[in-house]
């Protein structure tokens, strides 16, 4: 299974790297939404999405929207993982498409949690 983390700090990149590939992902990164649209046109379509909210170029908000405006990306699950924690801002990203929310600082236990009620990973590896 693929993903694609898609955040400006390469330190949280590593961090979410790490969890994703313990879980048994095939990881790809960006370091803003606009280079993650250019990953997704022109690699393998990731199954999961990782998404920072505060970014430069293009945020993580607008990238749920481009994404969602695209017919044949319509399965591809995005899960915000920000240090965005006002309930307005959590509830816009679910209402634009985003499945789940998760908030920095988060444990490893946090994501796994998020990614099995999303049914991609389950006893510990991806689905």
């Amino acid at each position: 299974m693929r993903a694609l983390i898609i955040d400006d700090s390469k330190t949280m990149r590593v961090i979410l790297r790490r969890i994703l590939t313990d879980l048994g992902f095939e990881v790809a990164e960006a370091g803003d939404g606009q280079q993650a649209l250019t990953v997704m046109e022109t690699g393998p379509l990731p199954e999961l999405c990782l998404i920072d909210w505060n970014m430069p170029v293009m945020d993580g908000y607008t990238f749920v929207t481009r994404v969602r405006d695209v017919p044949e990306w319509r399965d591809v699950t995005l899960m915000m993982v920000t240090t965005e924690s006002s309930h307005g801002n959590i509830v816009r990203a679910l209402a634009a498409g985003a499945h789940e929310y998760v908030i920095k600082p988060f444990t490893p236990d946090a994501i796994q949690e998020k990614l099995e009620l999303l049914g991609l990973v389950k006893d510990g590896a991806a689905a």
